[in-house]
């Protein structure tokens, strides 16, 4: 049943992170989709609130906006003094939000900082689970430790980071927009669904289903794959790709080697799981040394462009087919198998892959 997931209330220190994913891994303006579809696969977010003074993140609001976030204006003030009246409040809403709504079960805590550890020790005393988010670089020691669950947002699926090298990353302060020369906002665009096509709906499957497994205590039931689906993607419906229902699709997919189908604990419920004989990653991983044979020199190939390289062979080819829900996990299970070598390279910022 429904009731049976989390309920999840999300809270944003959002200068911590946006700063923090704009100096140590490149990413402007702050990327929420993978926070949104990591907590959809951990359960119903219910509460959605970023703190911040919106001024230095006029891009970052719009993209929030859209994705139904509440933007808490934090007035500007000087240095410290703005930092600490996010962090208050942010403390103040989460722990009135613990006792005025007892339904919500965890509480997802975006931050680096280690004064918000107090806030996790409280409202782990209040029976709440606590997910921390944090890109790594700028996550103190302190927090992690403390919480239920941490995700780092360097490692969370769909994360295009281009991380700076050490000595070329300096630290800057966000800088106001002037007023008198700021465009006229924007009207937002329409939200597209994930799923827009029959390769993208086995995508759309594949990537929940290996985001569930990674966290599961047990098998991942149809229903359960389906309540997930239906929050990265709200107008999510098997019926605009032409099956009576979702039922039917997975037995679409099973066929295509898609995913594998096992009786459930209840009758019609099915349990979902990936093929056992990896004849279809066999096929992936087959194309991806092919190409990195074909064009590696000396120094090997740049993980940055390969993908676009093998779709000049396969133009379909997409690493969520085959439950892998970005092209760096799908590099480093290659790597994990033995088929090519993959080091990083502070001057280019990237990996290079070499066959084996």
């Amino acid at each position: 049943m429904i009731n049976d997931d989390e309920r999840i209330a999300l809270f944003l220190d959002y200068e911590n992170l946006a700063i923090g994913a704009r100096e140590g891994l490149g990413v402007s303006p702050f990327d929420f989709g993978p926070i949104a579809d990591a907590l959809a696969e951990r359960g119903r977010v219910v509460s959605r609130r970023a703190y911040a003074d919106w001024s230095y993140f006029d891009e970052d609001r719009r993209l929030l906006a859209r994705a139904q976030v509440e933007l808490i204006e934090i007035p500007q003030r000087m240095g410290g003094s703005r930092k600490n009246a996010a962090d208050i409040k942010l403390a103040v809403d989460a722990i009135e939000l613990a006792y005025e709504r007892g339904f919500v079960t965890t509480f997802a805590i975006g931050t680096g900082d280690s004064d918000f550890t107090p806030l996790v020790h409280k409202l782990r005393e209040m029976d709440k689970r606590v997910i921390g988010i944090g890109v790594q670089s700028s996550t103190s020691a302190l927090l992690p430790p403390a919480c239920d669950e941490f995700l780092f947002y360097d490692r969370l699926p769909g994360v295009d980071a281009h991380p700076q090298s050490p000595r070329k990353a300096r630290r800057r302060e966000p800088v106001a927009p002037d007023p008198a020369v700021t465009a006229p906002e924007p009207e937002p665009a329409p939200v597209e669904p994930v799923s827009t096509s029959d390769g993208d709906v086995g995508r759309l499957v594949a990537s929940t289903l290996a985001g569930l497994q990674r966290h599961a205590d047990g098998p991942v039931q149809a229903s359960r794959l389906k309540r997930a689906i239906l929050r990265k993607d709200p107008t999510f419906d098997e019926g605009d790709h032409g099956f009576r229902g979702f039922g039917e699709l997975l037995r679409h997919l099973e066929g295509e080697r898609v995913v594998e189908l096992r009786q459930g604990s209840a009758q019609g419920d099915p349990e979902v799981t990936f093929p056992e004989d990896g004849s279809a990653d066999d096929d992936a991983f087959a194309l991806l040394v092919d190409v990195v044979r074909g064009l590696a020199g000396r120094d090997g190939v740049q993980l940055s462009g390969l993908k676009d390289q093998m779709r000049k062979r396969v133009p379909d080819f997409s690493e969520k087919r085959y439950g892998f829900n970005s092209f760096l996990s799908f590099a480093k299970a290659a790597r994990a198998r033995g088929l090519v070598a993959m080091e990083w390279d502070d001057d280019l910022a990237d990996h290079r892959l070499t066959p084996r």
